[in-house]
């Protein structure tokens, strides 16, 4: 509210406003609402944003601002608050659009980093389990790279990095649980193919030891030995502490064997690249 108005006449204006909006809901067909400055209208709309089961109003005081006053300052801070309402109330597909409005029109603002994050996390928040498709999560990725590369000293880049490693450390875990699932069921092939993937486009991730060892237990299943060897030779050399190098060095001492880097395969290519920094 403009400064050196009282309490009661803020409280007047707002009551106002709040009874102007109702009887457009009861039927009226033109509200009264340009009676009021941007700002009074602006300001309402956050006292509703306080409470989330009246994210719907406080995004109507905000989609009014944008319309009565379209070139003002208030209508550009009011169309990045309709789309954190939108992400705030779960409508995600609806806060993706108002982000890309205002990134359409307002490019070079300071609040561009904050819609572009807005719209990263409307993809990333529904990533909510690994069984769900996995076509969010990519989005989720790129949407977040851009804050990334593009705002790397805003507010949001350290934010956007975190989420951006959990987010690949997810699309990693959805490769795993297939793969566990054809290894569990004997169809060994099938799940070589998805700790394969684990293992050269997910390295960094949490999951890369287990893709490892589910590797060797696959293809000690299929009798491919000199694989099994390697795999386990790259799980030695990388992660030698944890419990699933021992599993994997105790599969191979049963049958004689020992983790090392056997024969010409795909993983004998990665223990070269990984160990020996031998990149083609």
């Amino acid at each position: 509210m403009a400064g050196g108005m009282s309490g009661a006449a803020r409280f007047l204006s707002m009551a106002l406003v709040v009874g102007t909006l109702a009887g457009c809901a009861g039927g009226n067909t033109e509200p009264a609402l340009d009676t009021f400055t941007a700002e009074e209208i602006y300001k309402r709309g956050e006292v509703e944003l306080e409470t989330v089961a009246r994210g719907g109003e406080a995004l109507l005081y905000f989609q009014e601002v944008e319309r009565l006053y379209p070139y003002s300052e208030w209508a550009k801070r009011a169309l990045i608050m309709q789309a954190f309402t939108l992400h705030k109330t779960k409508k995600y597909e609806e806060a993706r659009v108002a982000s890309q409005r205002f990134l359409d029109f307002y490019p070079g603002d300071e609040d561009a980093a904050y819609a572009q994050y807005l719209m990263a996390l409307s993809y990333y928040d529904q990533v909510d389990e690994v069984g769900r498709d996995q076509g969010l999560t990519f989005q989720a990725l790129q949407a977040l790279r851009v804050v990334i590369e593009q705002y790397p000293d805003s507010e949001y880049a350290k934010s956007a990095i975190l989420k951006f490693d959990l987010a690949f450390d997810h699309l990693a875990g959805k490769e795993m649980e297939i793969g566990r699932y054809y290894l569990k069921r004997g169809h060994y092939t099938a799940a070589i193919n998805r700790f394969r993937v684990v293992v050269q486009d997910f390295q960094t991730t949490t999951h890369t030891a287990e893709a490892l060892h589910r590797l060797v237990e696959s293809y000690l299943a299929l009798g491919l030995t000199d694989e099994a060897q390697t795999a386990a030779a790259i799980l030695g050399f990388n992660y030698q502490s944890s419990p699933f190098y021992d599993d994997s060095f105790r599969l191979l001492k049963d049958r004689g064997l020992a983790p090392e880097a056997k024969g010409t395969n795909w993983l004998s290519t990665v223990y070269r690249q990984m160990i020996r920094g031998e990149w083609l």
